[in-house]
């Protein structure tokens, strides 16, 4: 049963229509809402829109959270499933793959209704991952979310009723949506996948009014040749730019009205193939400040020039904190920096690389950045101008070439996302081993062959586990503590309890203690941890939900450890204390 949680809703449960049925109580969701949750609700992808995936809830917490126990379990639709709940005044909505979208009662589980798209059948010719379908935006009384055939489309959140749509691409041409929307300032902002068949066209960041879906704007992150940065690909046609997508979801901060955006890595990934070694094809795997009004690029940092396909569309999290990074333990640091100075910064591992990056908000300046996992490929930072450089005897110059590199391009740090707590102001981070021995496999651009590479793979460090969580400061950089497993991480969840809560490729589910990594609480699901954890509450009740099934990281993890051989069913979880 739904909870009332503001005056609106009373008046609205006691009034009636003029037959006399009760009248609605649906609350619409504001950007006020959104930018300030209830602690009780989930609304976006990690809970807020600087992307911590905290909770202030704090009924589960560190004394009672052995006591954990499941309270309902639902299978979910076939596919690829890396879903994450939206929960609001206690109904739980969840993105199944391939657009299916159902609206269950959080508390009980039991389904309220579901909005089935009807899908092209040959999606799976001009998309590697169609039934991906990691997150929904609501606003308003509508759930929004980007669709497997290239739609923007709105449901009745009372109903499931379709409300309205809007083409936005033609699929046939290479435009894949792989997770949903975030919602700012009234404004639908969506990123994708563009493979190459669909030329730069594809490779766009979007605005839509959330209240009809009509385009506000849209912004290339390939840069054409003729405008700013477009001679950093060469003289390659503006046809044969091809793959920088955006397809996680972006951060977003209303007193800067910026957008910030990561991006992917280019086809084919190694740079001799296109235009040499020494361009930057901007503006692959860099971090994009937009205006949310316009859509312009304020400003981009590069992270590192990929020649391996090690993207960067993570999570970009935002937060006000002191800056003093430790030089014992922190890599490269701006020496303009003053130590303990206050900033506005954007913050986190945006890559594969493993690398966390620290720069302020409001200019792209880089402040500090350092390792997590062991990496080859970036030899330098200049401190001062944030400048990249690659470690040259990672670069290939001819087809053939094998070169030992350091993380894969299953990561180091990929889509699995981390957490940033305030208590102790630290962030989380799931992370692999991994290391591959890569060689380019062409040498001339090939819409066949996306990334043009070849990889054999391998635990990196002992050779032992792929898997490991570590905790790191914001302010100061500092590695806190680590937790190493055989199995591949997945998502984390931070509580004002105390807790992290995360899964693994194996099946496990657990609970952390945030000061020191200890285990308090684990449950074997059967199947990886796919799916991004959530924690809500039902009146005043603390719930936990969790999803696992088929996944490309898992899989490509579970293969360095043959030994562990978890099913792969499509199921949500939710836990509760007794």
């Amino acid at each position: 049963m739904r909870t009332c949680r503001s005056a609106l809703a009373i008046l609205l449960v006691v009034a009636a229509t003029a037959d006399g049925q009760p009248a609605d109580t649906f609350v619409p969701v504001t950007d006020a809402m959104l930018q300030k949750p209830d602690p009780a609700d989930w609304l976006m992808w990690r809970r807020t829109l600087d992307l911590w995936g905290y909770s202030p809830l704090t009924a589960i917490d560190r004394s009672n959270v052995g006591t954990l126990r499941m309270v309902w379990t639902r299978a979910l639709g076939p596919g690829i499933q890396e879903g994450t709940p939206l929960v609001y005044d206690g109904v739980m909505y969840f993105p199944n793959p391939s657009d299916l979208v159902q609206a269950l009662d959080a508390a009980t589980g039991d389904l309220e209704w579901e909005y089935r798209r009807s899908l092209p059948a040959d999606l799976g010719e001009y998309f590697p991952v169609p039934s991906i379908n990691r997150n929904l935006a609501i606003y308003g009384d509508t759930l929004i979310d980007t669709s497997s055939d290239d739609f923007l489309y709105a449901l009745d959140a009372r109903t499931g009723a379709l409300r309205w749509e809007v083409k936005l691409f033609d699929y046939k041409r290479g435009a894949q949506h792989t997770s949903g929307p975030i919602i700012a300032d009234g404004k639908i902002i969506s990123g994708r996948g563009c493979e190459p068949e669909g030329s730069p066209q594809a490779c766009v960041i979007m605005a839509h009014d959330a209240r009809t879906g009509r385009e506000l704007w849209q912004t290339r992150t390939i840069a054409a040749p003729g405008e700013p940065n477009g001679d950093s690909w060469g003289n390659l046609p503006d046809e044969e730019r091809w793959h920088v997508g955006s397809w996680l979801v972006p951060s977003y901060d209303p007193e800067l009205r910026l957008v910030f955006a990561g991006t992917s890595v280019t086809s084919p990934a190694p740079k001799f193939a296109l235009a040499g070694n020494e361009k930057k094809y901007l503006y692959h795997n860099s971090t994009l400040a937009l205006n949310v009004d316009t859509g312009k690029i304020v400003w981009y940092y590069q992270h590192i020039v990929d020649h391996w396909d090690l993207d960067h569309p993570f999570e970009r999290m935002l937060v006000e904190t002191a800056v003093a990074p430790d030089p014992a333990e922190v890599t490269w640091i701006n020496p303009r920096v003053r130590s303990g100075e206050r900033r506005k910064v954007v913050t986190g591992i945006p890559g594969k690389t493993g690398i966390v990056y620290t720069l302020d908000r409001a200019t792209g300046e880089f402040l500090w950045a350092r390792p997590t996992v062991q990496q080859n490929v970036l030899q330098s930072i200049d401190g001062v101008t944030g400048e990249v450089t690659v470690n040259p005897e990672a670069l290939f110059v001819e087809i053939g070439q094998e070169r030992h590199i350091c993380p894969t391009s299953l990561g180091g740090k990929n889509w699995p996302s981390g957490t940033l707590s305030p208590l102790g102001n630290v962030m989380f981070f799931p992370l692999q081993n991994t290391c591959t021995t890569a060689a380019p496999t062409l040498s001339r651009p090939s819409p066949d062959s996306l990334y043009g590479l070849r990889n054999s793979n391998e635990i990196a460090a002992n050779g032992k586990n792929v898997g490991t969580i570590q905790a790191i400061s914001v302010e100061t950089g500092r590695t806190l503590w680590k937790y190493e497993q055989r199995a591949g991480m997945m998502s984390l969840l931070s509580t004002a309890g105390g807790l992290i809560f995360g899964g693994d490729t194996n099946g496990r589910f657990r609970a952390f203690d945030q000061r020191n990594g200890r285990v308090l609480w684990e449950v074997n699901l059967g199947s990886p941890v796919s799916g991004y954890p959530v924690t809500f509450a039902v009146n005043g009740k603390q719930y936990v939900a969790v999803s696992t099934g088929s996944s490309l990281t898992a899989m490509g993890a579970n293969r360095l450890t043959p030994e562990l051989s978890p099913s792969l069913g499509n199921n949500v979880f939710v836990f509760a204390l007794p």
